[in-house]
């Protein structure tokens, strides 16, 4: 299921842990991608791509936060 990105981002800037598995944020300056639970400093809205699991987020290039996996 695919979430709406204003959805997805309200969902990660607030830490939902409801989103917990099925949304997974790819962080584009960073090149990393988070759970919605992290607790690292939350990225801009610009610099966010939303996935449905982290299989689809590495085969786009981002790696995994050494915080959250």
């Amino acid at each position: 299921m695919k979430i709406p990105e204003k959805e997805a981002y309200e969902a990660y800037r607030s830490c939902d842990a409801s989103y917990d598995g099925s949304l997974f944020v790819g962080i584009r300056s960073t090149g990393i991608y988070c759970r919605p639970i992290c607790p690292a400093r939350r990225a801009s809205a610009k610099n966010c791509r939303f996935f449905s699991s982290a299989a689809e987020a590495e085969a786009a290039g981002f790696r995994p936060c050494l915080i959250c996996h």
